[in-house]
This record gives C-alpha cells, sequence and structure tokens, in this order.
C-alpha cells in the first residue's frame, strides 16, 4: 500500500486544520525557532536529461580508481568471475527484496538458504543468518547476542579492526554493557593481560583472525582462556582465508562472524558491504536477522521457510534481540554464487596465492632501506612495515604512477604502514612497485 500525499493547497490546509493546526508553521512549533531555516532554499532550477547527465559525468570523473592497489584493512580487491555478475544482474535477483510474504518467495528464500548453507560449511558452524549489514555490524551483534543478566561485561583485543571496535562500543553504548580492551603485544592479543581481567562477569570475548595487523593469533590458547571463565567464544574471520586457515569452529569459537565483501563483491567507493554469522546450535535462537530452513511441501516437494525471525517487526518489540531491518540478500546471492563459482579448491587457490603474494611483497619491500618488518609473527595476506621518511609522499608519488599504497596507520604505529596483496597482484606489479620505492628512497 501506497503513502497518500497531499497535492494541492487547499488539500494541505485540510490536513493541517484536521489535526487542530491553523497554519503550516504550527506543524513546526516543537522546533527551536533558532535552527529553522528563515528563507527559502537555494536550489538550481531545473536541467534537462542531457544538461544532468553531464553533470553527473563529470562529477563521476573526480573518482580516483587505481589498477594496482595494495592496501586491504577490511576492503579486499579480489578476482570475480564474471558468471558471478551475469547471474545476479538478472532482472528476477536484483529486484528481490524483503520477503514480507515469506512462503511464496520460494526463490528468494532459496538463495538465503543456499548462502547460509555455504557460510556454515565455511566456518565450521552449525547454524547462519542472512541480512546482516557488514562486519562491523555482525561483531556488534553477535557481542549482544553474548549478553546474560549476569554477565554484561564483553571483552575485545585492541587487534581488531578499528571500525568493528568503534561500532561495538556504539551499539552498546545504551544497552548498560561494559566493553574491556585487551592490549596488543608484538601484533597479537596479549594473553597474559586477557587471562588477568576474565572473570565470571564477562560475556564473551572477540577476537580477529587474522587480525587487523595481519598476524595469526593464537586461536587454541585463547579459547582455553574464554571457555575457563564460562564466556562465549566470538572470532571475526576473513572468509577468503578459510580456504586454508582452520575454521572459528576448529577453534572452539560459538559465534563466527565477518565481512562478506571479498566473496565476490568488488570495490565500489565504499559499499556495499555483507556481514555474515554463524554459531554453535546452542546459540540459534538468538541469532539476528533471519534464519530461512528447509522442509516439504503439501505435496512433498522442497521448500523454504522463513523460520526465524529475532527484529522487533516480527515479535513484540520488548523481546527483539535486534532491530536489523533492510535485506542484504542481493549481497548475500552475490557471495554464494561467488563460492560455488570458485569451489572448494577455487577459494584454496585463491588464500594460497593472495597469502605467497604478501610473503613476496614483504620480502621485496624489506630489500628497500628503512623498510622493515614491524611484527614477526606468522600472517595471511596482510602485514606491517616501517617507512623510510614521510609516509605523505612516499603514497603520494605512488598515486602518481597509478598505485594505491599501504595503509598509513596511526597512534603508536604512526608512521608505519600496512599492506595487502591478493591474487590480482602480480609479480609484475609488486617488482614494479619496488623500482618505484628504490628510486623514491634514494633521492
Amino acid at each position: 500500500m501506497g503513502t497518500y500525499v497531499p497535492n494541492t493547497l487547499q488539500e494541505q490546509e485540510g490536513m493541517l486544520h484536521s489535526i487542530g493546526l491553523n497554519g503550516r508553521e504550527e506543524l513546526f512549533n516543537s522546533i527551536p525557532k533558532e535552527v529553522r531555516l528563515d528563507r527559502s532554499l537555494k536550489l538550481p532550477s531545473g536541467r534537462s536529461e542531457m544538461e544532468v547527465r553531464n553533470i553527473m559525468t563529470n562529477l563521476a570523473e573526480k573518482n580516483r580508481v587505481f589498477k594496482t592497489i595494495f592496501r586491504g584493512a577490511g576492503a579486499y580487491r579480489h578476482y570475480i568471475p564474471s558468471i558471478v555478475k551475469q547471474i545476479t544482474s538478472k532482472e528476477e535477483f536484483i529486484t528481490a527484496y524483503t520477503p514480507y510474504q515469506a512462503e511464496i518467495s520460494q526463490g528468494i528464500l532459496q538463495s538465503i538458504f543456499e548462502f547460509q548453507t555455504m557460510i556454515c560449511e565455511l566456518t565450521g558452524m552449525d547454524v547462519s543468518n542472512a541480512s546482516v549489514y557488514d562486519g562491523a555490524t555482525a561483531a556488534a551483534e553477535a557481542i549482544i547476542m553474548c549478553i546474560e543478566r549476569k554477565r554484561r561485561k564483553v571483552v575485545v583485543s585492541e587487534t581488531v579492526n578499528p571500525e568493528v571496535i568503534f561500532t561495538i562500543k556504539t551499539y552498546c553504548s545504551g544497552l548498560d554493557i561494559e566493553i574491556l580492551t585487551v592490549a596488543a603485544k608484538e601484533g597479537k592479543t596479549d594473553l597474559s593481560k586477557l587471562e588477568a581481567i576474565l572473570d565470571q562477569e564477562i560475556a564473551s570475548v572477540l577476537i580477529q583472525q587474522p587480525n587487523y595487523f595481519g598476524q595469526l593469533e593464537d586461536g587454541e590458547a585463547i579459547n582455553t582462556l574464554v571457555k575457563s571463565c564460562g564466556a562465549k567464544y566470538i572470532i571475526s574471520c576473513n572468509p577468503i582465508s578459510l580456504g586454508i586457515l582452520k575454521t572459528p569452529a576448529e577453534y572452539g569459537a560459538d559465534i563466527a562472524v565477518g565481512e562478506g565483501q571479498p566473496l565476490g563483491i568488488p570495490l565500489s567507493f565504499g559499499g556495499p558491504y555483507l556481514g555474515f554469522m554463524a554459531a554453535k546450535e546452542a546459540m540459534m535462537r538468538k541469532l539476528p536477522g533471519r534464519i530461512v530452513g528447509e522442509t516439504k511441501d503439501s505435496q512433498g516437494r522442497r521448500a523454504f521457510v522463513l523460520t526465524l525471525q529475532a527484529r522487533e517487526q516480527h515479535i513484540r518489540r520488548e523481546k527483539a534481540s535486534s532491530n536489523i531491518c533492510s535485506n542484504q540478500a542481493l549481497c548475500a546471492m552475490t557471495a554464494a554464487v561467488y563460492l560455488d563459482a570458485m569451489g572448494k579448491r577455487g577459494l584454496e587457490q585463491a588464500a594460497i596465492l593472495s597469502m605467497s603474494k604478501a610473503h613476496y611483497l614483504a620480502d621485496r619491500l624489506c630489500e628497500i632501506e628503512g623498510f622493515e618488518l614491524v611484527y614477526k609473527g606468522e600472517y595471511f595476506n596482510e602485514f606491517v612495515t616501517s617507512c623510510p621518511g614521510s609516509v605523505d609522499k612516499i603514497l603520494q608519488v605512488l598515486e602518481e604512477r597509478g598505485i594505491l599504497g599501504g595503509y598509513p596507520l596511526t597512534g603508536e604505529l604512526d608512521g608505519k604502514l600496512l599492506w595487502c596483496a591478493t591474487e590480482l597482484n602480480s609479480k609484475e606489479e609488486i617488482d614494479n612497485m619496488i623500482d618505484i620505492l628504490k628510486e623514491v628512497v634514494g633521492r
């Protein structure tokens, strides 16, 4: 059902009188006069379609598209098989929205079900959901899932992506949840400090694997510490790394979350993104978003149903455990098509190539005086180096050559660079950048 909008001035005045107001000004009496606009909006006059197209084209040309990228920090450029876009661009998929009348939307339900199944296979978990906005939101939702009446403290490692930590703090700011952070030691979670703050009031512990600095955490040791106090163990993971690394389930995690952008979703100036969540069966009823289940219809045919929904639009508001209301089904379908196209061996190859290219990049960088690995631990496809001279100047020179260099870190790591490589970075690209850096440093 659409929303009625009064068009004529007479209709508008009639609606105002019906609610006891004498004019439009009275409608805004609750807004302080000092913040109201006392003039007309300075909007330009209407333009023709051709004029608007030219304006938009000129604006778009200001965007900088880099052919060579050595930056990750949460957004990654991976090879996307052409069939992914070919399938997901079909009209019947690209227009799919929230399945309000769920059981007659068998197509959208099946796509969500396939996505959930693949996420469970990827993470080793029992159950997965859909429609989480992004990886940071997924981590925050996982934190809230674990809160109990006597456990209202959560522990987050400082080696987690800062944007994820900010999102968690925003989520928890109005929920009487205390957030404790564990400092890093040599680029990893400091286990001794983690052990020191664990007690019976801790609801959950969140780590990232590989972490923000690219380092591989000691997942088993952390699991032992977390389970010793009865808390839940949450791992935020890079889905591509799961092609070769241990799954969250193998580390003993109760919940696995992460950013699904590497799974067939291109870098597009900041979006869209896709959060994924999976959990052990015991946590199933606390999962936010939607869970699609498989059943049979009255004729015995395979069918799908919307099994669980934790959002406030479907259950009593005071019992809702989540306010996730949008639908990420198109992004979820993209991830499912990507995983299906790549297959187990393809995903494994993408992970191996990403890791080997990163190690080659690190070796070549360390040939240049002033570039050294900051952390000596094992890493997947990201790592931190020192940088000789001005980080801004070095990155500027690379940008002038069409290369997006490492991500400049701040705080205690000011002057350091976080580098990333994927299967799309060729040996020639790496060698070319090294030659440019040698030239810059040599000056």
